[in-house]
């Protein structure tokens, strides 16, 4: 394990050095020079460099083994490629290191083009990727999206948002509800067909080279509800898609869950619930991780996502009597509270 001393850093990085010149010069049979930059913008403790030779472009991911392991996103990038997806191809890996090279995909994600006229044809072949994700043989590196899981997530929102951050505590009447609420949100997840899922299926991590689309950060793909990663693609945090186009995209998402037999027994309006069900405990836990990249990570980026990110709550709660009060009580508490704590942090 890479030690915290500053000699330990200095050995790492003489390391990383001695890799990308070893394997740029078996990719290329001698590439001579190459320069490396940081990428920004990443929301894990994953870092991202790309490593520019004379002739070529490489990606190279840095996971400092004290904070976590490549086995998972190499074990992965595998299972989706095998299954069918398009991935960007690992070109060599270094497990005591930490090190992964890829192939460069570019700098071109969905979310740079939402507003371009062929906007609403990359959903669709994005959506046809659904039933391929859900049908990849699960693996012993994806974790089950079990009860346990899913309640920590939702005090993400609770714990980072609301307690570390606004300085809100829940009084007895509003501990009964949060507590009905995690457990019915958790209830409607767990009683979904159970298939694998990307977790983070959105605009952001599907990469454009060529006009064809790539998925990447699958190293956390899990096995849980099947309308997941149609909640994340769908209703994205970070791009809003018009109402309209929205709902002839879900009609869609259903349609290619239920041919591949993904939703036996399950209508359309079953899978509406399930669908804006699913949201708001996604929804959640994003605008927890917003704050938590802020406050831990020192990443404000993110913080103007939230109020978006929170709207989609309030739209879907609306929609429901037993969860009308959670859109009342973001709409007259907490969104004025945390514009107040956006207009001091950006």
């Amino acid at each position: 394990m890479a030690s915290f001393t500053p000699s330990g850093r200095l050995k790492r990085e003489h390391h990383r050095q001695q890799f990308i010149e070893t394997q740029i010069t078996r990719l290329l049979e001698g590439a001579g020079g190459f320069d490396i930059t940081a990428i920004t913008g990443d929301a894990s403790f994953r870092l991202y460099f790309r490593v520019q030779a004379a002739h070529a472009k490489f990606i190279l991911m840095d996971v400092p083994p004290e904070k976590g392991t490549i086995s998972e996103f190499v074990h992965l990038n595998d299972v989706f490629s095998e299954g069918g997806l398009l991935v960007p191809e690992v070109l060599a890996f270094d497990n005591e290191l930490g090190f992964v090279l890829l192939e460069d995909l570019g700098a071109t994600h969905l979310a740079d083009l939402v507003e371009s006229e062929h906007r609403e044809a990359h959903y669709l072949t994005l959506l046809s990727w659904l039933p391929k994700i859900a049908k990849l043989p699960a693996s012993e590196w994806m974790r089950e999206y079990d009860l346990a899981f899913i309640l920590q997530e939702m005090d993400i929102f609770r714990s980072w948002l609301l307690e570390k951050w606004l300085d809100y505590s829940f009084d007895e009447e509003e501990v009964a509800r949060w507590q009905h609420l995690t457990q019915s949100l958790a209830g409607c997840m767990l009683t979904q067909p159970q298939v694998v899922m990307h977790r983070d299926f959105h605009s952001r991590n599907v990469m454009f080279q060529q006009e064809k689309g790539r998925l990447i950060d699958y190293q956390d793909a899990v096995v849980g509800p099947i309308c997941y990663d149609a909640v994340s693609l769908l209703k994205d945090c970070y791009v809003k898609l018009p109402a309209d186009e929205l709902e002839r995209l879900k009609k869609i998402s259903y349609q290619q869950l239920s041919d591949n037999g993904l939703l036996e027994g399950i209508n359309y309006d079953q899978y509406i619930d399930y669908f804006n069900l699913t949201g708001l405990q996604r929804h959640l836990k994003a605008a927890g991780i917003f704050v938590r990249l802020y406050l831990r990570d020192g990443k404000p980026g993110y913080l103007p996502n939230i109020l978006p990110t929170l709207d989609y709550i309030v739209e879907a709660a609306n929609a429901y009597t037993d969860y009308q009060w959670l859109a009342t009580w973001l709409q007259s508490e907490i969104m004025p509270m945390v514009q107040d704590k956006l207009a001091e942090s950006l």
